[in-house]
């Protein structure tokens, strides 16, 4: 089958024919219908990212992944059978970490597919069947694939508990990308207001109002903090996110907390995280936290509220591209070729 491979050591990309895997006890393997291009397979090719967990030298990379089950392995019971169409969860439990061995949660060394195992820019994968999620017939799986990540993130960021929006309070988005986009419609969901979107491409800005922000701001402008207080009544945001992950639009982002002000980070960066004014961070009792992923069940609430019409995905797909077309796919989201949420890969 044809998979797209990365060298981790020299960072080399290719799309070549490897084996088809055959499914291991409590294992199932997916035909792949879609699969999400994200900017972490583009941080992983050019080096800024490094898989923490990975076992060996390569890896297919791609976590937002749906298809059909193709092969049941030994031990897999109901109700999963072959044809059944799923959408695989982004990551599991590592099960050596002392939390899992005591059945607790978190786990403490999350396993990310297609970052620490192999993941679903290829005809096949393998996946545990306790990260499977069942699709309804009428949600497509280019449109399922990016609920993992693309959807799931910035709802574990938007909705959860300690970082989560308020109706009727203040959110601003920094960056209106893959993950951004998202977060603008779910802030819109939870009943945040006003929403204040910040990216410096105007087709990006013009998106975000197309998906329901109340404003949208270019991150160039000098008197941007001002424009945010005047947007809050002077009161700044209640909460703030990093969607980017780029140490300026922290910085930035940091500048138009109010009192008790959130500043989530979303986007991974390498940078180092340095804020000039921390002596008024904590005179102002405000908080920088970090969102990684989502929590138990987002996925599932997600393609529920996508499948009832709560969360319309139909706009999120910028491009489909056939596998052996993923180096190209990569540099257009690097380059932003059209301004992508998400190019999907189908096999």
């Amino acid at each position: 089958m044809l998979a797209g491979r990365l060298e981790i050591s020299t960072r080399k990309f290719t799309v070549r024919e490897v084996p088809v895997p055959e499914p291991g006890p409590g294992q199932v393997r997916i035909r792949v219908r879609a699969a999400g291009v994200c900017l972490s397979d583009v941080h992983l090719i050019d080096g800024s990212l490094t898989p923490p967990f990975l076992d060996g030298d390569e890896v297919t990379l791609g976590h937002e992944v749906a298809g059909e089950i193709d092969v049941l392995g030994p031990g897999v019971l109901a109700p999963w059978q072959v044809g059944q169409r799923v959408v695989l969860q982004a990551g599991e439990h590592c099960g050596r970490c002392p939390n899992c061995v005591r059945s607790r949660q978190p786990c403490v060394a999350v396993r990310t597919r297609g970052v620490d195992y192999d993941g679903g820019w290829a005809e096949y994968a393998l996946a545990s069947h306790h990260t499977l999620v069942a699709i309804p017939d009428e949600l497509p799986f280019e449109q399922a694939a990016i609920v993992p990540d693309a959807v799931s993130t910035p709802w574990g960021a938007v909705a959860m508990p300690g970082k989560a929006a308020a109706p009727g309070r203040p959110a601003g988005v920094w960056g209106v990308g893959g993950l951004g986009a998202h977060a603008v419609q779910l802030l819109r969901l939870v009943g945040a207001a006003p929403i204040i979107a910040v990216d410096p491409l105007p087709a990006a800005r013009e998106r975000a109002l197309e998906f329901g922000a109340d404003a949208s701001l270019d991150p160039a402008a000098p008197d941007l903090r001002e424009q945010v207080l005047a947007l809050t009544g002077d009161a700044g945001l209640d909460v703030a996110y990093d969607m980017a992950g780029v140490g300026a639009v922290r910085e930035q982002a940091a500048r138009c907390l109010g009192i008790g002000g959130r500043l989530v980070l979303v986007g991974l960066t390498p940078e180092p995280l340095a804020l000039k004014d921390s002596i008024g961070l904590s005179f102002r009792g405000q908080q920088i936290m970090g969102s990684y992923g989502s929590g138990p069940g987002a996925v599932e609430q997600l393609i529920e509220l996508a499948r009832f019409g709560r969360l319309d995905l139909s706009r999120s797909i910028s491009a489909t591209m056939p596998l052996a077309e993923a180096a190209d796919a990569v540099a257009r989201l690097a380059d932003k070729t059209g301004n992508p949420i998400r190019i999907i890969l189908v096999p």
